[in-house]
């Protein structure tokens, strides 16, 4: 993973307004001989997508450095990793996802050497409900997960009937009739589903060298970065974009 390119993105970045760009951390930790990714359970008061799983994250302000800076801000802000903690090694940074606020997020992949910095980590009351964690190989393969402390079946945090990994296609009509697959995994706490269930099955495809079990994308589903970006262009959102003040987190489409 440390050589994974971003990916040619051309002038996506420099183009995009400064305002809708963020960053999430991908924080990776080793127990137990598997791979597992930090997450966060965001807080029923907050405005913008109350009570789902997010990974650490927000957007860019004008005091951070590089986006790497802004994704570890936030991690610092939101559950209390240390800034500069000895033991965080930064690996890579995925290619931008598009939220449904569309904002460009660019995934920070990290790896956390030392588990018992986790025992340190306080969520701020006002951003997150809860810190939890999740097999990483589980967004791979669903099964992975049946061994986890999971949310009853029909419980407030997984309303659904299947037992493990649900999905729903969506026709977007502000991506000119595209339509997109949500993905819906059951875990400890929240589901995780939206902009960091892609985050993290694109991490999982990575790190394990292989794609999921079951179907990632609906029939004619955009999956490539740069046309996704060009329908936006095309369909005149990216003006739209450029004057919203639309609040950050999100999906790659809806939640």
């Amino acid at each position: 993973m440390l050589l994974h390119p971003p990916g040619p993105l051309g002038d996506c970045r420099s183009s995009y307004p400064t305002s809708k760009l963020a960053a999430v951390l991908v924080l990776l930790f080793e127990r137990a001989g598997e791979l597992r990714v930090l997450l966060t359970t965001r807080s029923k008061s907050l405005r913008a997508h109350p009570g789902q799983t997010a990974l650490p994250g927000g957007k860019v302000d004008e005091t951070d450095v590089d986006i790497v800076a802004t994704a570890y801000r936030e991690a610092h802000e939101e559950v209390g990793l240390p800034l500069n903690c000895p033991h965080v090694y930064t690996l890579c940074l995925l290619r931008p996802f598009l939220s449904s606020s569309k904002l460009f997020v660019t995934p920070v992949v990290a790896f956390l050497g030392d588990v018992s910095v986790l025992g340190g980590l306080t969520a701020n009351a006002e951003e997150v409900d809860c810190i939890f964690d999740h097999p990483l190989e589980a967004l791979l393969d669903p099964i992975i997960a049946r061994k986890e402390p999971l949310v009853p079946i029909g419980s407030e945090h997984w309303p659904y009937e299947v037992e493990l990994h649900s999905t729903t296609d969506t026709v977007l009509s502000w991506l000119n009739g595209a339509t997109y697959r949500m993905h819906r995994f059951r875990s400890s706490a929240s589901p995780i589903k939206g902009l960091t269930s892609e985050i993290l099955t694109t991490t999982a495809e990575i790190a394990y060298a292989r794609t999921p079990t079951y179907e990632r994308f609906a029939p004619g589903q955009i999956k490539e970065f740069s046309i996704l970006y060009r329908v936006l262009q095309d369909s005149g959102l990216n003006q739209v974009v450029m004057v919203s003040s639309a609040p950050t987190s999100g999906t790659v489409t809806p939640v």
